[in-house]
């Protein structure tokens, strides 16, 4: 069996996700995980504080976990939002898309001459904190059904990798001097990849010189179960509904949301100098009083938006996942998604190859490839395509007539095209 080991590096919620869908088919796999071991207290500490920052989790996403068991935990856990609203609009602008609650196609005419075109009756997703999901990862993890398949190291970083050919794969050596042999290495380990730079495959960025300030807000109004992101010339505004976690919030729901506010890097280093209560104004000015009024903030943080591609996404005996492929802009709440979606291929086409062989074929170069034919072309089109909304919305180019214009008539149009917005859910599901 040691010829069919895999070695993950990189304990994430991809990475993770990936362990398990090859544990959970008695498949040997080590997972590597750079951070130090939690035990159950440190995660009910953790878990106590409210995170500004959720994962707007697709349909297939939730798939994913739900077939791994972690979802059935979350779902228990209470912590996550589901949506089955999403609303885009822009500043100054005609035409609003609204995929929701409502029958397709019915039709609210306001004297702004918006118009909304809703689509579909059912859940769109669930906005979910980061630590929650990893929670419900770490307990499936330790599942003793599958711990004569997967082993956890954590707390120790990869610092030397050293490919032994194609038969025998790599060997990889801890910080703590721990040697481990595997015949495919997975690099689940985010957007600074150690295991894409040792292996040396190139990397395409794009910065955006932009500036995502992201927070936790209560707002004056519920948002009714609708992810809502706004399109201004600064950049996209999102407000993304959040769990209620105590006593308070229950009693009144649907009141916080979690920001992630896009704005020129230089914009957004200004902002951040000025008071929770100042930030929490102009947030409020910005989405128009969207919400009403904004009665608190937490957890204000930020993060500069770049896009990157690896050039491959493989090599001999190793295969590159989630960050460490790909990274997108935020506007969609796409990032994990495409990760997600790169777990599903690649243990399908790994588990698929295996059966079909007898079990003799493993990490096979051919296998490999396949999941890059199948992966690498749809994230980049999602990656241009986010790249192109914003050029449409944000920048000086943005805000020519001419371009306005367009973008208007776009808008109102699409959301009068019933196929084009069922499609736009569907791609948006990942289903």
């Amino acid at each position: 069996m040691q010829n069919n080991h895999t070695l993950i590096i990189g304990g994430g919620i991809v990475g993770a996700s990936l362990a398990l869908k090859l544990a959970q088919a008695k498949l040997p796999v080590t997972l590597i995980d750079a951070h130090p071991k939690r035990s159950e207290k440190d995660w009910v500490d953790k878990l106590q504080q409210r995170d500004a920052r959720v994962y707007a989790l697709s349909l297939a996403s939730i798939r994913l976990l739900e077939n791994i068991g972690a979802w059935q935990k979350i779902a228990t856990s209470g912590r996550k939002a589901d949506y089955t609203q999403m609303q885009v609009w822009q500043r100054d602008g005609i035409g609003e898309l609204l995929f929701g609650e409502n029958e397709l196609g019915e039709r609210n005419d306001n004297n702004d001459g918006d118009d909304k075109a809703n689509v579909t009756s059912e859940l769109l997703g669930s906005m979910v904190e980061p630590a929650v999901i990893e929670y419900a990862l770490w307990q499936c993890l330790h599942d003793p059904a599958i711990s004569e398949y997967l082993t956890v190291i954590a707390g120790q970083k990869v610092v030397q990798m050293d490919w032994q050919g194609s038969q025998h794969g790599y060997r990889v050596t801890l910080s703590d001097n721990t040697v481990i042999t595997a015949k495919l290495l997975v690099g689940a380990d985010g957007r600074g990849s150690f295991v894409r730079r040792q292996a040396g495959i190139e990397l395409d960025t794009l910065d955006y010189k932009q500036t995502a300030i992201c927070c936790a807000i209560q707002t004056e109004k519920p948002h009714k179960a609708t992810a809502r992101q706004a399109m201004l010339p600064t950049g996209t505004l999102a407000l993304l509904p959040l769990a209620d976690i105590t006593d308070a919030d229950k009693a009144q729901p649907q009141h916080w949301q979690s920001i992630v506010w896009t704005l020129p890097r230089n914009q957004a280093l200004d902002y951040l100098t000025e008071s929770p209560r100042t930030i929490a104004d102009k947030l409020a000015a910005a989405s128009s009083y969207e919400l009403g009024a904004i009665s608190q903030i937490e957890s204000i943080d930020s993060f500069p938006l770049t896009a990157q591609q690896a050039n491959s996404y493989i090599s001999d005996n190793l295969v590159l996942i989630g960050d460490a492929a790909h990274g997108v802009h935020p506007l969609a709440g796409q990032g994990l998604n495409l990760g997600m979606l790169d777990v599903a291929v690649l243990s399908e086409q790994l588990l698929h190859d295996f059966a079909r062989s007898g079990g003799t074929l493993w990490g096979a170069n051919q296998t490999l490839r396949l999941y890059e034919r199948l992966r690498r072309p749809h994230n980049s089109l999602m990656m241009h395509s986010f790249s192109a909304l914003n050029w449409l919305f944000a920048g000086e180019l943005a805000q020519l007539r001419p371009i306005q214009q367009i973008r208007n008539e776009g808008m109102y149009r699409v959301s009068k095209i019933k196929p084009l917005m069922r499609l736009f859910t569907k791609k948006a599901s990942g289903v």
